[in-house]
């Protein structure tokens, strides 16, 4: 095969998703890898005057093209997999890893950085150039650029083999998934059930060519199963079977997860960090490890109160209907009485909403909301490939009618698909240029010839990851490495969790929520109770984030990795069991399924944080809306002005406080979630 006729070298701003296979990746990623290490050579290698073109955006350049194909090959690897597809990733991810690993490691390279930085010409950049090389020394020196010529050649084996592990864990997750399955029989087992998740089931086992029922670990299908299902022990059967089930046999995730925490530790101790923590939020709005504990502390301190009053409540209530000598409440029943608590206390029942939320009015919703706020517009096209039938294919346009950008919507489970919902930056324009991106979601498919229904929660997923689309969409910056999404951890789950409020706005939810039969609004008594049982047990779900976010911080900051005899998951059982509603049991094991922290070589590990950090942000920021009104174009061009299309060419607290004319307040979310 020669680059010629190989469709992952095209630099199309169309990607040929149909036309790229298995046998494509090893020789388009090796040629891109050699290109991009030639080139860096040639940047290292100059002797002529140092300028912001000849080093800085000549790297940018040299690398454009492995970014761009490694990024398709993640992606469809996450998409669309298969075991070839798997295999070639394998064998190409390592050598990349290395790459990146090493060019901090290049002395030659970092001397030409800091001739730089000493030059006259540092001296005159301003702006977004100004940041970048200001940006790019430091990480250089945080990765190694000052360590001996041992330290550096121990940190590119780390590299290396976070690389392989991260991915191992990622697949095995996938892999114990789609091992599981659940058949049911007979209908009368499923009591309480709603008819949406009893008709999903059948059509999941007629796609398999089986009879009855059948219940996978995707989330559309269990999260009902444990919400709704009289039958306690099929609950609990599901129940342990997600929590536990890459912890043994083929999938066991155990070990990686320690060699991973080992690792990661060591690189941090070889750069000169306390811990891995300390390492990665040096250059976030944390700043420290410490820090980000203290922040989870004081918001757990804050609703510890109102989350023990929550659990008396529902045991009470659950004892009301079982009698005082039922027994214990477990985890795989704390969902299922929640929901029955909540029914009575509000009259209310979320599948009430799914009517309401055809998939089709979700999207128009997402789009005439940014239409009003940011002036641009969204056309759906036909002309850019795809990598399934179901993937969605739009035009990004301006207020102007330039296209900004396109983008892919990807929405349903399927078995070549990982579980959850991203967003993904696959070209990041430099303006004029275009950007393009993608978001993924594994919300309820189509069940016969009805619509996809939605429930209100997975509504709030798609217009979260819609969010962080915009942030990369509307960028405005001019180095491609400061862009969109290229900001701190800590800052970056902003655009999206302030999209969220929009699901909640009754003026935002008459512009798409409509019965997808008569077309009507939802009723003004439903969406007065939605809004009365929306802080219901806000505390347990905040506890919930804060337990996530601290078993995450203490596994980065004081656990010792190289102790064999200290167990992992009793470790981590504990301090998810001081969040939790119900006593876990013994062989809990949720961080064997822990994408966020171990899928991938850093991820959000030690930065689970950001999620509630951010919702800080969001909380305040949206007050500005709510005073001004939710689709007021003047606030939207500010947001967008301000944050959307920054990217990271400034501090983010400097963006926020530019929006907000004044530091963010915690306030606003508590007084969100009715904890006042």
């Amino acid at each position: 095969m020669t680059t010629a006729d190989n469709p992952l070298l095209s630099d199309d701003f169309s990607i040929p998703f149909d036309r790229i296979g298995p046998e494509h990746v090893v020789p388009g990623v090796n040629h891109l890898l050699a290109a991009a290490k030639t080139a860096v050579d040639a940047v290292a290698a100059d002797v002529g005057p140092p300028t912001y073109e000849s080093v800085l955006g000549a790297l940018e350049t040299a690398t454009e093209g492995l970014e761009r194909a490694i990024g398709i090959v993640g992606h469809l690897e996450a998409v669309a997999t298969n075991d070839a597809l798997r295999a070639a990733y394998d064998e190409v991810k390592p050598a990349v890893s290395a790459f990146y690993s090493t060019l901090p490691l290049n002395a030659d390279l970092y001397r030409r950085l800091i001739a730089l930085a000493e030059s006259t010409e540092a001296s005159g950049l301003v702006g977004g150039r100004a940041r970048h090389l200001e940006k790019t020394v430091d990480e250089f020196k945080r990765h190694g650029a000052e360590l001996d010529a041992e330290g550096k050649e121990r940190l590119s084996e780390i590299a290396i083999e976070l690389t392989k592990l991260t991915t191992k864990y990622a697949q095995n997750v996938l892999d114990s998934t789609n091992a599981f399955e659940l058949l049911v029989e007979d209908e009368k087992i499923l009591a309480g059930l709603p008819p949406s998740a009893i008709a999903a089931a059948r059509q999941s086992a007629e796609a398999k060519g089986q009879s009855g029922y059948r219940f996978t670990l995707q989330a559309p299908s269990f999260i009902p199963v444990l919400t709704y299902l009289d039958d306690r022990a099929i609950r609990e059967h599901i129940w342990r079977a997600y929590s536990t089930g890459p912890a043994s046999g083929e999938h066991d995730n155990r070990s990686l997860v320690r060699s991973i925490l080992r690792l990661r530790r060591e690189k941090a101790e070889l750069l000169s960090f306390r811990n891995f923590a300390d390492l990665v939020l040096a250059d976030r709005m944390a700043k420290m490890g410490q820090t980000a504990e203290s922040f989870i502390g004081e918001l757990r301190e804050r609703t510890l109160p109102w989350f023990e009053r929550e659990n008396t409540t529902l045991e009470a209530y659950r004892n009301g209907k079982l009698g005082d000598d039922a027994a214990a409440m477990r985890p795989w029943d704390v969902a299922y009485w929640s929901e029955k608590q909540r029914a009575e206390l509000y009259d209310f029942d979320e599948e009430e909403l799914r009517p309401y939320f055809s998939v089709d009015a979700v999207l128009h919703g997402l789009f005439e909301t940014v239409r009003r706020l940011y002036g641009v517009s969204i056309e759906p096209t036909d002309d850019m490939p795809v990598w399934h039938e179901t993937v969605r294919t739009y035009r990004f346009l301006d207020a102007d009618g330039t296209m900004a950008g396109a983008f892919y919507i990807d929405l349903f489970p399927r078995e070549s698909k990982r579980g959850g919902a991203w967003m993904q930056d696959l070209v990041t324009g430099v303006p004029p240029d275009p950007h393009l991106g993608l978001f993924c979601a594994n919300v309820t498919p189509p069940v016969g010839d009805q619509p996809a229904l939605l429930t209100h929660r997975e509504v709030e997923t798609l217009f979260h990851e819609f969010g962080h689309l915009m942030h990369h969409l509307l960028s405005k910056v001019t180095v491609r490495s400061l862009a969109g999404t290229n900001v701190a951890w800590d800052f970056v789950e902003l655009p999206s969790q302030i999209m969220e409020n929009w699901c909640w706005e009754r003026e935002a939810l008459d512009v798409f929520a409509r019965h997808h039969e008569t077309g009507e609004a939802i009723p003004g008594p439903l969406f007065d109770k939605m809004i009365r049982a929306r802080t219901y047990r806000a505390a347990a779900a905040q506890m919930r984030q804060l337990g996530l976010g601290a078993v995450d911080l203490a596994l980065h900051v004081e656990w010792d990795p190289s102790d064999d005899s200290a167990h992992l998951l009793e470790y981590a059982r504990e301090i998810l069991g001081a969040h939790s509603v119900a006593p876990l049991p013994d062989d809990y094991a949720m961080i064997c399924r822990f994408g966020h922290l171990f899928a991938s070589p850093v991820g959000y590990a030690a930065g689970y944080y950001s999620y509630k950090w951010a919702e800080v942000l969001d909380a305040d920021a949206f007050t500005r809306f709510k005073e001004h009104g939710v689709f007021d174009p003047a606030i939207g061009a500010a947001f967008r002005d301000h944050i959307l299309s920054q990217g990271d060419s400034r501090d983010p607290m400097e963006l926020y406080q530019d929006f907000m004319g004044r530091e963010p307040r915690m306030e606003p979310l508590f007084e969100r979630q009715g904890l006042v």
